[in-house]
């Protein structure tokens, strides 16, 4: 692909937010891990997707971790930091750009409201009521079945055509007819995509690294996405080989555990690197047991050693 991306080529890594016994903001856990985050070379940060449990806070809460955020990604040379945006209302996700707009945030998350699956209409509406109306600020689109629709490639691509400030996408899949639309069909934007998908979407074109279970060891995800950006693709298949049993181990250490969402799952792999990160959520949502941590803990430590933090 020889188009130029309106983003550039990285790793994207989430900030999970720590929330005290009594589900108040844990903020110097917080400021803490986004510290570590950037101390380990990630230089694309953002907060509020599922992970960081973006359906869930309030409009306090938004406003707070927000501003602490960006405090944090403000004076780290190179940093660029995004704000998620999850709601059922158009107008709540207007109103949370428009207060991180006022304290300095010009790159956005966004996801499509899921309460019913919107329609093409209803599609065209939302971005224009977003990208078409915050035209100094990038947006990203997160690409999730939770909201009921998936956008196609070519979709993008038209979406692309509409808004030059629509820079690039989220997409956790490893369907190689899906990436391929999303690659050839709008090749402008920068695919960000997860372990499973991102040596497949490699030897299609450039695309992100959109960072998940490999971020036990940030040096090591940063080496997977070298390895794909600078297109060595025996190094890409064997990294991509250890992922996949990473991710079976994974999902035999989670057996028996009913939590369900995103962010139990992160919050796993932030307390490998900070024993004091908290595993909890915010109701109603449950989060991993410590006795499933230390599982997986041991897990990774036994059959997969240099994956863990260094």
């Amino acid at each position: 692909m020889n188009t130029t991306k309106r983003y550039r080529p990285c790793v994207l890594a989430t900030c999970c937010v720590p929330w005290h016994e009594d589900f108040t903001f844990a903020e110097d856990i917080f400021r803490r891990s986004v510290r570590h985050l950037i101390a380990q070379g990630l230089r694309d940060l953002y907060i509020f997707g599922t992970a960081g449990e973006g359906y869930a806070v309030t409009e306090t809460q938004f406003d707070t971790i927000t501003q602490v955020f960006l405090e944090e990604v403000k004076g780290a040379e190179g940093v660029q930091g995004m704000v998620g945006l999850i709601s059922l209302s158009l107008p709540t996700v207007i109103e949370r750009i428009e207060r991180a707009h006022a304290m300095g945030a010009r790159r956005f998350q966004l996801s499509l409201p899921s309460w019913g699956a919107l329609r093409d209409a209803e599609m065209t509406a939302f971005f224009r009521e977003t990208c078409g109306r915050f035209r100094d600020c990038q947006f990203l689109h997160y690409n999730l079945q939770r909201t009921g629709r998936i956008i196609t490639g070519s979709e993008y691509g038209r979406l692309a055509d509409e808004h030059p400030n629509l820079v690039a996408t989220k997409n956790s899949t490893k369907d190689e007819a899906r990436l391929q639309s999303l690659m050839s069909e709008a090749p402008q934007l920068q695919h960000f995509i997860t372990e499973g998908g991102f040596a497949m979407a490699c030897t299609m074109g450039e695309c992100g690294f959109l960072v998940s279970y490999a971020s036990t060891n940030f040096k090591l995800a940063q080496a997977y996405f070298r390895a794909g950006h600078e297109r060595n693709f025996t190094l890409l298949e064997d990294m991509h080989r250890e992922l996949t049993a990473i991710a079976a181990d994974l999902r035999g250490s989670l057996a028996g555990s009913t939590a369900h969402m995103d962010g139990a799952f992160d919050k796993l792999f932030c307390r490998l690197h900070d024993p004091a990160f908290p595993l909890r959520l915010l109701p109603p949502y449950e989060g991993i047991s410590e006795e499933i941590f230390l599982h997986y803990a041991a897990n990774l430590r036994a059959n997969h050693p240099h994956w863990m933090p260094q």
